[in-house]
């Protein structure tokens, strides 16, 4: 048994798992998992740097995490970041603040390396010999990674809902025209995923991060986020088409008011949206396998 701790750096959030990890069995005893909304990405599909209040914010968050990982004795760190550092032209300062702080390097990873730890995460508890499509909606980027027992395809493309919804600034609440132009968009990232990974073949297909998890726990109608009940749910098509419909035709006020959407999320949660309903209708799939494991846990899994 093996006590580790993983860190992931992402567009709109940083999250941090401690856990057990036991590579005799497979199983990971999560001991702290949380989650903070620090939109690293701010600006930075129009700027090309990191903004220095997300820099900011994103310290403090790993100040938080510095605590909570000493207290709880992990024994190996990994620090993982992803969409918003690859781009970023000023990425040094964000590894310098993070060295400084966790005493490690972030390793800022490859589309590609990104979605094998989103595979690992989301299938390690799923049956081995089915094949999936695994699609983990960033804030910056969506991976897309087909296989069974491991990893056959992968593509990484820069759709995202902080991404998205920067780009095309929509309205309160969205124009027609506005959605589609995020919705052109998203096609043309589909076509480009399209070359490297097979879309359109029967598969289980398997949803992963905030976007997905979010959408998943309005169809479900829950009172308050309830990670157990969204964990291995199955979302239909319709389901997801109808609360996409529902975002795309809210007010931020109006968002603001359904009891399972962080705070964090409410100005981007459509465009999120948008784009798990896009794959699905890519992909012929009737309904989606949400997870709430996902790249989180195949880092720690990558350290055990």
């Amino acid at each position: 048994m093996t006590r580790v701790a993983a860190i992931d750096c992402g567009t709109n959030s940083i999250r941090l798992l401690v856990a057990d990890a036991d590579p005799a069995t497979g199983e990971i005893t999560d001991l702290d998992r949380r989650m903070t909304i620090v939109r690293l990405g701010q600006g930075v599909d129009r700027t090309g740097r990191l903004a220095p209040e997300a820099l900011e914010r994103t310290f403090a968050a790993c100040r938080e995490y510095a605590a909570v990982i000493k207290e709880l004795g992990a024994e190996r760190v990994r620090f993982v970041a992803t969409s918003a550092s690859r781009d970023a032209e000023n990425r040094d300062d964000f590894v310098r603040g993070v060295l400084s702080i966790l005493g490690v390097e972030p390793e800022v990873i490859t589309g590609d390396q990104e979605a094998a730890f989103s595979f690992t995460g989301a299938t390690k508890e799923l049956d081995g010999d089915d094949e999936y499509l695994v699609v983990d909606i960033g804030g910056g980027s969506t991976e897309f990674v087909v296989g069974s027992r491991s990893v056959e395809a992968a593509r990484s493309v820069d759709i995202g809902c902080v991404r998205m919804t920067e780009r095309h600034h929509p309205g309160d609440p969205a124009t027609p025209d506005q959605i589609d132009a995020i919705r052109a968009d998203i096609e043309a990232a589909l076509d480009l995923a399209g070359q490297s990974v097979p879309l359109t073949e029967p598969r289980t297909l398997v949803g992963l991060a905030g976007s997905v998890t979010t959408v998943a726990a309005i169809a479900l109608g829950l009172p308050a986020y309830d990670s157990a009940a969204i964990h291995h749910s199955r979302i239909p098509y319709e389901d997801v088409a109808a609360v996409t419909g529902r975002l795309l035709a809210s007010t931020h006020e109006e968002r603001t008011r359904i009891p399972v959407l962080h705070p964090g999320r409410i100005d981007v949660i459509a465009a999120g949206a948008l784009v798990l309903l896009a794959v699905m209708e890519r992909a012929g799939a009737r309904e989606v396998v949400v997870s709430e494991h996902d790249i989180l846990d195949g880092i720690a899994w990558s350290i055990a």
